[in-house]
């Protein structure tokens, strides 16, 4: 697929959406994975363009959900959908569930996930409860302190680390003035400097600048130590599952990753060295103390017997009583300092550098010698930087090929989430899979998924799919305010949509016909002015005799001008829709019998729901299910008789007075 192909994107929007990710391959995966917010990054596309362009590359020809209302309750279902997600990811992926021209391949997909989530339901909420820290894979922008000396040019990663053409006449020894150096190509020291990485003229790209592979995985480090715990707990599964083995084939490359992951986050080999560097001189000053304390410790209880000669040598003799004082007391400081060598020693174990035997500059008082531990501390921070580039190149050159591999995962992961999510939702509501059908549509037991309530169930059926005696194209509903007509105008929407998008549906049985768009013309907001009435008439023509097949769901057309009118043009367009022999449409309405009188025909289908009185409590006592070929009676004589029952005085008396003339 090409990008500039999309409807949309020019080659003007292809180039920055590339230069944006990387690649053209990088745009499309992004796309695929329905990542709206980081699409909507790029400079002139905005999160509508960006959802469209996903949908798109999902194969929604955007024709299917033909009016607002559709549009509207389609959202409405994802939105509803989205809430069962685990998978922070999930939920930018759902909008990308739309209804398809062939939703074969999703319908096996879901039909997989529901029959794992109820075969395997513990290991499902194992999974479920790795895929909570599952989330997109963040990008590494950061610059580092790397420079790359190459021959060709590598334009692409000068915003990561500065890039270095070497002239004709400069060698490797040029560049020794840099700590970090990645040399590419030839003329390449013999002997590597430490801190540089010699490749050759085509290496891997994650070898280049080794620590921004290792900060790709640390900075993602919660997602793919998810990843690494979902890899294990599949890989010792020992369910027999055609989902389940979808999973473990989503993870092919990755064997080694949990392994690599531990390696990583345990900060390798240079904690020791890091660690002595970090307490170095503090130790050696408290070295110097101890040997201070030890010998004046050690010195209180010397003796040195002089006789009165030896004094009077003393007094003539300055140097030569040094000498002999220091005769006396150099054992002493001797063994302390030999004491604090060896500690040192033992201090500096495991980091790869050297005590050297003298620490010290003068015997007594007893004073670090502080180029000594310079030197220390310059040779640690050496082997660390050595240890961190051999220890970085090693781990990046492991872990480089699998961050393709780990990308490939997290992807699958979101898509098995997308699958368990839409299971989760059916178990929760009682969905099951429609069974698609070439025109018309029926439910048995239907539910209205968006009440806040326990619906009633309802059967209704138009067209082909429905048992015989329902089979018409066209359907007329009538009956009570507050009956749910428009709740079952509703649930029919809802069965349409999700059966276009291969899911399942609130029903004990369905059979959906497949169309090509669904119109869902809501009721009217009042009288409308002559020109929007044109626009309107011109609009709802277009969609009744247009043949392509589909399914139009009108509630109370009538309501766009006055009911006499009203009754003749939605007879007319009664009429034009019957035409088309692969229009299914239901109209509610209060105005049946004067549509049918202004259409000239006498076989449109009625159905009604009836409110049969009110309960003790006043309420309206309402079959939900239409009776079929029933003109069913309107709400106000109830309600009017309700108004009776709880007003008092003249206003009792004045409904009174209404109720006896219905």
């Amino acid at each position: 697929m090409v990008l500039s192909a999309l409807p949309g994107v020019g080659e003007r929007l292809a180039k920055k959406m590339t230069e944006h990710f990387g690649s053209e391959e990088a745009v499309l995966s992004s796309l695929k994975s329905g990542d709206i917010s980081q699409i909507a990054e790029i400079d002139g596309v905005s999160p509508k363009r960006a959802l469209a362009l996903a949908r798109s590359v999902a194969g929604d020809d955007g024709q299917f959900l033909a009016t607002k209302e559709s549009i509207k309750l389609h959202q409405q279902l994802i939105d509803q959908i989205s809430g069962f997600t685990a998978s922070p990811a999930t939920k930018g992926r759902l909008q990308l569930l739309t209804p398809l021209s062939d939703a074969t391949p999703r319908r096996k997909a879901v039909q997989s996930a529901m029959k794992f989530l109820s075969n395997h339901a513990a290991l499902a909420e194992q999974i479920t409860q790795k895929l909570h820290d599952i989330n997109a894979l963040k990008a590494n922008t950061d610059r580092y302190n790397r420079v790359i000396v190459t021959k060709q040019p590598l334009d692409d990663m000068k915003k990561y680390c500065r890039v270095l053409i070497p002239a004709d006449s400069e060698t490797w020894k040029d560049y020794t003035v840099f700590d970090k150096v990645t040399w590419l190509g030839s003329g390449a020291p013999n002997q590597t400097p430490e801190g540089w990485i010699v490749l050759g003229s085509n290496p891997e790209r994650e070898l280049i600048i080794p620590e921004q592979t290792l900060d790709w995985f640390k900075k993602n480090k919660r997602t793919l130590v998810a990843l690494s715990e979902t890899i294990t707990t599949v890989s010792t599964a020992e369910a027999n599952d055609d989902f389940l083995s979808l999973i473990q084939n989503g993870f092919e490359g990755l064997e080694q990753l949990p392994e690599l992951l531990d390696s990583l986050f345990e900060e390798g080999d240079t904690e020791k060295a890091e660690q002595a560097k970090d307490e170095l001189w503090s130790y050696c000053k408290s070295l110097e103390q101890e040997v201070n304390d030890e010998v004046e410790s050690a010195m209180n209880d010397a003796k040195m017997a002089l006789s009165g000669a030896e004094l009077l040598d003393a007094l003539a003799d300055g140097s030569g009583f040094q000498r002999r004082l220091k005769e006396a007391t150099g054992y002493v400081i001797e063994n302390a300092m030999q004491q604090a060598v060896n500690k040192l020693s033992t201090f500096m174990e495991g980091t790869g550098v050297k005590c050297p035997p003298i620490i010290f500059t003068t015997d007594w008082p007893a004073k670090l010698d502080r180029q000594v531990v310079e030197k220390i501390d310059e040779n640690l921070e050496k082997r660390i930087n050595a240890q961190k580039s051999d220890y970085i190149y090693t781990m990046a050159k492991k872990l480089g090929p699998l961050k393709v591999h780990c990308e490939s995962a997290v992807r699958t992961l979101v898509v098995i989430d997308q699958w368990l999510t839409i299971a989760r939702w059916a178990a929760h509501y009682s969905c099951i899979m429609p069974e698609i059908v070439s025109h018309g549509i029926w439910l048995r037991e239907g539910r209205h998924l968006m009440l806040g309530i326990d619906p009633d169930p309802v059967t209704y059926g138009l067209g082909n799919a429905a048992p015989s005696d329902d089979q018409q194209q066209l359907a007329l509903l009538t009956g009570a305010n507050s009956g749910g007509k428009t709740t079952l105008l509703e649930l029919l929407a809802h069965t349409c949509i999700l059966a276009h998008m291969g899911l399942p549906v609130p029903a004990k049985a369905a059979k959906v016909g497949k169309v090509e768009a669904l119109h869902i013309l809501a009721k009217a907001g009042g009288t409308q002015s002559a020109g929007a009435l044109e626009q309107t008439l011109v609009d709802l023509a277009t969609v009744v005799s247009d043949p392509t097949p589909k399914l139009i769901l009108a509630d109370e057309l009538e309501a766009i001008t006055e009911p006499g009118a009203g009754a003749r043009i939605i007879a007319g367009m009664l009429l034009a829709a019957r035409s088309q022999k692969d229009t299914t449409m239901m109209l509610v309405t209060h105005l049946a019998p004067a549509i049918i009188k202004a259409s000239g025909v006498d076989d449109f289908r009625v159905d009604g729901i009836e409110a049969r009185g009110l309960d003790a409590d006043l309420e309206l006592i309402v079959d939900r299910t239409p009776i079929r070929n029933h003109l069913a009676r309107s709400t106000p004589e109830l309600i009017v008789k309700r108004l009776v029952e709880r007003s008092n005085g003249h206003a009792k008396s004045l409904f009174s007075d209404i109720l006896e003339m219905f």
